[in-house]
Protein backbone atom coordinates (compact mmCIF):
# COMPACT_ATOMS: atom_id res chain seq x y z
CA UNK A 1 0.00 0.00 0.00
CA UNK A 2 1.48 3.75 -1.11
CA UNK A 3 0.62 7.17 -0.13
CA UNK A 4 -0.20 6.93 -4.07
CA UNK A 5 -2.49 4.02 -3.60
CA UNK A 6 -4.60 5.82 -1.07
CA UNK A 7 -4.75 8.70 -2.77
CA UNK A 8 -6.00 7.37 -6.38
CA UNK A 9 -8.61 5.26 -4.70
CA UNK A 10 -9.99 8.30 -2.76
CA UNK A 11 -9.90 10.47 -5.97
CA UNK A 12 -12.94 8.95 -7.69
CA UNK A 13 -16.38 10.07 -5.98
CA UNK A 14 -18.15 6.36 -5.65
CA UNK A 15 -15.72 5.07 -3.80
CA UNK A 16 -15.34 8.04 -1.17
CA UNK A 17 -19.22 7.54 -0.99
CA UNK A 18 -18.33 3.66 0.13
CA UNK A 19 -15.97 5.21 2.02
CA UNK A 20 -18.42 7.34 3.83
CA UNK A 21 -20.94 4.24 3.61
CA UNK A 22 -18.69 2.06 5.53
CA UNK A 23 -17.59 4.82 8.07
CA UNK A 24 -21.03 3.63 9.49
CA UNK A 25 -19.89 0.02 9.93
CA UNK A 26 -19.44 -2.90 7.94
CA UNK A 27 -21.63 -3.65 4.80
CA UNK A 28 -22.45 -6.70 2.42
CA UNK A 29 -21.75 -6.13 -1.42
CA UNK A 30 -25.26 -5.94 -1.54
CA UNK A 31 -26.26 -2.80 0.75
CA UNK A 32 -23.38 -1.16 -0.39
CA UNK A 33 -24.65 -1.44 -4.34
CA UNK A 34 -28.35 -0.30 -3.52
CA UNK A 35 -26.93 2.53 -1.17
CA UNK A 36 -24.49 3.55 -4.09
CA UNK A 37 -26.93 2.96 -6.88
CA UNK A 38 -24.15 1.49 -9.08
CA UNK A 39 -24.31 -1.71 -11.11
CA UNK A 40 -23.17 -5.23 -9.00
CA UNK A 41 -20.26 -5.32 -11.32
CA UNK A 42 -19.28 -1.66 -10.91
CA UNK A 43 -19.19 -1.56 -7.22
CA UNK A 44 -17.20 -4.68 -6.73
CA UNK A 45 -14.49 -3.06 -8.78
CA UNK A 46 -14.64 0.37 -6.92
CA UNK A 47 -14.35 -2.16 -3.83
CA UNK A 48 -11.18 -3.98 -5.51
CA UNK A 49 -10.13 -0.56 -5.96
CA UNK A 50 -10.63 0.27 -2.40
CA UNK A 51 -9.01 -3.31 -0.93
CA UNK A 52 -5.79 -3.44 -2.74
CA UNK A 53 -5.29 0.00 -1.69
CA UNK A 54 -5.44 -1.13 2.03
CA UNK A 55 -8.65 0.71 3.03
CA UNK A 56 -11.25 -1.77 2.93
CA UNK A 57 -10.89 -5.42 4.64
CA UNK A 58 -13.28 -8.17 3.49
CA UNK A 59 -14.36 -11.34 5.20
CA UNK A 60 -16.65 -14.41 4.09
CA UNK A 61 -19.94 -14.66 5.86
CA UNK A 62 -21.54 -17.59 4.71
CA UNK A 63 -22.54 -16.73 0.78
CA UNK A 64 -21.98 -13.02 1.45
CA UNK A 65 -19.06 -10.65 1.44
CA UNK A 66 -19.07 -7.93 4.01
CA UNK A 67 -16.71 -5.13 3.63
CA UNK A 68 -15.12 -2.79 6.21
CA UNK A 69 -13.08 -0.12 6.71
CA UNK A 70 -9.43 -1.03 7.69
CA UNK A 71 -8.36 2.42 10.20
CA UNK A 72 -4.84 2.32 9.53
CA UNK A 73 -4.62 4.01 6.07
CA UNK A 74 -6.95 6.24 7.32
CA UNK A 75 -4.75 7.44 10.63
CA UNK A 76 -1.58 8.18 8.03
CA UNK A 77 -3.31 9.93 5.61
CA UNK A 78 -4.87 11.93 8.67
CA UNK A 79 -1.34 12.20 10.56
CA UNK A 80 -0.20 13.40 7.02
CA UNK A 81 -2.96 15.85 6.46
CA UNK A 82 -2.17 17.66 10.36
CA UNK A 83 0.21 20.10 9.60
CA UNK A 84 -1.50 21.45 6.87
CA UNK A 85 -4.36 21.45 9.03
CA UNK A 86 -2.54 23.85 11.49
CA UNK A 87 -1.23 25.75 8.71
CA UNK A 88 -5.40 26.32 7.69
CA UNK A 89 -6.08 26.74 11.49
CA UNK A 90 -3.51 29.34 11.97
CA UNK A 91 -4.26 31.41 8.35
CA UNK A 92 -8.23 31.34 9.50
CA UNK A 93 -7.48 32.28 13.00
CA UNK A 94 -5.61 35.08 11.83
CA UNK A 95 -8.14 36.16 9.14
CA UNK A 96 -11.20 35.95 12.13
CA UNK A 97 -8.93 38.25 14.44
CA UNK A 98 -8.87 40.75 11.25
CA UNK A 99 -12.28 41.06 10.84
CA UNK A 100 -13.08 41.35 14.02
CA UNK A 101 -10.78 44.41 13.75
CA UNK A 102 -12.19 45.66 10.80
CA UNK A 103 -15.62 45.24 12.31
CA UNK A 104 -14.83 47.02 15.37
CA UNK A 105 -13.34 49.89 13.42
CA UNK A 106 -16.49 50.66 11.04
CA UNK A 107 -19.07 49.98 14.10
CA UNK A 108 -17.02 52.78 15.68
CA UNK A 109 -16.74 55.39 12.82
CA UNK A 110 -19.94 54.36 10.69
CA UNK A 111 -22.59 56.74 11.93
CA UNK A 112 -21.20 60.10 13.60
CA UNK A 113 -23.87 62.13 16.52
CA UNK A 114 -26.33 63.47 14.67
CA UNK A 115 -26.13 61.60 11.67
CA UNK A 116 -28.33 58.81 10.37
CA UNK A 117 -27.22 56.19 8.11
CA UNK A 118 -28.26 54.79 4.90
CA UNK A 119 -30.27 52.20 6.57
CA UNK A 120 -32.17 54.55 8.45
CA UNK A 121 -32.81 56.77 5.54
CA UNK A 122 -33.62 53.76 3.66
CA UNK A 123 -36.69 53.01 6.66
CA UNK A 124 -37.80 56.67 6.55
CA UNK A 125 -41.25 57.30 4.55
CA UNK A 126 -41.02 59.94 1.55
CA UNK A 127 -43.44 62.90 0.66
CA UNK A 128 -45.51 61.13 -2.25
CA UNK A 129 -46.26 64.03 -4.68
CA UNK A 130 -49.14 64.90 -5.55
CA UNK A 131 -50.46 66.36 -9.54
Amino acid sequence: MSDASLWAALADPHRRAIVALLLEGPRPVGEIVEACGLSQPSTSKHLKVLRDAGLVRVRQDAQRRVYALDPAPIAELDAWLAPYRKLWSTSLDALGRRLDETATATTATATAPGESSDEEDADTPTPSSKD
